[in-house]
């Protein structure tokens, strides 16, 4: 969304508010949301609105990289610390000195890690793997997460003293389904977005596509409706934007008229709803049909999804999600 966020001024009203009172400190700030709520975003403004805006802002996904090489990847290494390790190497927290370091998916991140992190947020030192002598970083932590960390710090998956001390400010990013009110200025920065994206027409959606999109209950929220909007560019190929072609690619729009009453509430509820990572699930392998089990290049899964080929893998072996399940 580049600079712009979309919804400042309405569904995201109270997040900016925050936004502004957190950014000219230093504390570390905790971003909860669920997939595709744009976190990042928020994250990036943060990091815009501080004193460090002139300084890098490096985006880590923790749940991307293997955990025998995330003290590598986050913390640096001698040369010699390991096997491979054939030069010196700095960690992506030195990396950021100076700015802003996102720890996106902090939640996954293995609990040896978390130690490590924890000095840091305490002293401002860390130790390269392998390394005799300490290292002074000076970097702003951002995390941002879709778990209950207080739930894993309950279960012993996450260290509780690292959670009281990256608990001090949190924000709390709605889901779209929780801010229809941002959905056509959303819808219309997409439409114009994929207009330059594929060199079409600038088409916006019309009242019954609006009328379709506030239908649809968006289990993948922001980043599903960029990708649906998208779709419907170039299924229209310029002449138009075919909301409920592209929809149907998802989740039957018909299905979702009739299980929703006229004043927009769901009848026959049963009190239960599908987790998160089922729908996670679905998304992926929706996308994954779509392409024939291919992830990464031109129109593969991981462009479609508007995610990293790395962060999908990564995902795809958490869900048990084969490729080759797709191929033809």
């Amino acid at each position: 969304m580049d600079d712009t966020i979309v919804g400042a001024e309405k569904g995201l009203a109270k997040v900016m508010e925050r936004v502004r009172l957190v950014a000219r400190s230093d504390v570390p700030v905790i971003i909860f949301g669920e997939t595709g709520t744009g976190k990042e975003v928020i994250a990036r403004a943060i990091h815009n609105s501080s004193t460090r805006a002139a300084g890098p802002f490096i985006r880590v996904n923790c749940g991307a990289i293997p955990p025998e090489l995330i003290d590598s990847q986050l913390f640096g290494h001698e040369r010699g610390a390991f096997t491979g390790a054939v030069e010196s190497r700095k960690g992506w927290f030195e990396r950021a000195d100076g700015g802003t370091l996102l720890l996106d998916e902090v939640a996954e991140l293995p609990l040896p890690a978390q130690v490590r992190f924890l000095r840091i947020l305490q002293d401002g030192w860390l130790e390269r793997v392998g390394g005799k002598h300490p290292i002074k970083v000076d970097v702003r932590i951002v995390l941002a997460t879709h778990r209950d960390l207080a739930t894993m710090v309950a279960k012993g998956k996450f260290r509780e003293d690292l959670w009281y001390r990256i608990a001090t400010f949190p924000v709390f990013l709605p889901p779209l389904r929780d801010r229809i009110e941002d959905l056509k200025e959303l819808a219309e920065h997409f439409a114009r977005r994929s207009a330059i994206r594929f060199g079409l027409p600038t088409l916006l959606p019309t009242d019954d596509d609006l009328k379709i999109l506030a239908a649809y209950s968006w289990p993948g929220n922001i980043r599903e409706l960029g990708a649906v909007i998208d779709r419907a560019a170039l299924l229209g190929n310029g002449k138009r934007l075919e909301i409920k072609k592209s929809l149907g690619w998802n989740e039957s729009y018909e299905q979702h008229q009739n299980s929703i009453s006229t004043n927009g509430s769901q009848q026959n509820f049963s009190g239960k709803i599908s987790s998160l990572d089922d729908a996670v699930k679905k998304h992926i392998s929706q996308a994954l049909a779509l392409t024939t089990g291919r992830i990464e290049g031109n129109r593969g899964a991981a462009e479609l999804l508007k995610i990293n080929p790395h962060t999908l893998r990564a995902r795809m072996r958490k869900l048990g999600i084969k490729w080759t399940d797709y191929r033809k």
